[in-house]
């Protein structure tokens, strides 16, 4: 794929009209010290290929000696991507893991057949009051991944390929774009690029993705004429050639990818192809039968509804 703007849309042509196929503005709700905002899932559109789910966190400053602390908790038949652009997280998982997640790094768990991870501010950062900003976002496994052996991978930013080009810069995370591929392993197809555009660049979106989809984080942009401001996520008709223009200081990220077998069931932190599994993984968390984070004492409850 080309890095230069290629044909647009053209402002008031019908095909231009229909590339856009949903804009969703992201709800907040609260974790307790901060909200986060929830683009997906949505109402009227529950996947953007295997992405089942898109958080942002912040951006936020604590008070003093406050941080994020989610308890343990389980997962099942996803991979969960942490990305930040600010603060810290350490990551603690079941599988043993322990690592500190921090800007720009890719962060992958594979829960599969099931996974318990607790994700708190470093004692380090909480003295003056940690920042938090960043995304999170689940990747539903195929029906034959869905029970593989939890894993976990961690790549610096250093080790993700960068591409920039008049005032636009773009981070592979995942998958392929702009000539580079990240070194991250993948289990389905799909793709997430984080793009930081200066005012009046300019980049396209691959047209030949399946499902894809941008994640508006921060500033405006512009795309055949129209105006679009941050945070949104604006989903796209596969096929059509879109160059997306920043008005203004901009972050956004390009995701998406092949579209799934299949829908999938979301409970709580459980995902599946399968009714009968997420079940099955409820009564598997009340037991006890999940295994346990080294280091963690607290226990998180099923939800009441």
């Amino acid at each position: 794929m080309s890095w230069l703007p290629d044909q647009d849309p053209v402002p008031g042509d019908r095909r231009s009209c229909d590339a856009l196929e949903m804009i969703v503005v992201p709800r907040a709700r609260s974790i307790g010290d901060f909200d986060v905002r929830r683009a997906l899932p949505y109402a009227r559109r529950r996947m953007v290929g295997p992405f089942v789910f898109l958080d942002q966190m912040g951006p936020v400053r604590l008070a003093p000696g406050r941080g994020m602390d989610v308890r343990p908790h389980p997962h099942i038949g996803l991979a969960t991507v942490t990305y930040l652009f600010g603060g810290q997280v350490m990551h603690r998982d079941s599988a043993g893991h322990v690592q500190e997640i921090t800007p720009g790094a890719m962060n992958l768990m594979t829960a599969g057949r099931g996974i318990v991870h607790s994700e708190r501010t470093p004692d380090s950062a909480r003295p003056d009051g940690p920042s938090m900003f960043g995304l999170q976002s689940w990747i539903a496994l195929p029906e034959r991944h869905e029970e593989t052996t939890p894993a976990f991978e961690h790549f610096p930013a250093g080790d993700l390929p960068v591409v920039e080009s008049a005032g636009v810069a773009a981070r592979v995370i995942a998958g392929s774009a702009f000539g580079k591929t990240s070194p991250v392993g993948q289990l389905s197809d799909w793709f997430y690029v984080e793009v930081t555009a200066a005012a009046g660049g300019s980049i396209p979106l691959d047209p030949d993705h399946e499902e894809r989809a941008i994640y508006l984080v921060d500033g405006g942009i512009e795309i055949a004429g129209e105006a679009f401001e941050g945070p949104r996520l604006l989903i796209f008709r596969p096929g059509d050639r879109i160059t997306v223009k920043a008005l203004r200081p901009t972050r956004m990220m390009f995701l998406g990818g092949a579209a799934l077998e299949g829908p999938r069931h979301i409970w709580w932190n459980f995902v599946s192809s399968r009714k009968e599994r997420i079940e099955q993984a409820k009564e598997d968390w009340k037991a006890g039968r999940f295994p346990s984070v080294p280091g963690e004492t607290e226990f998180n409850p099923l939800p009441d509804a």
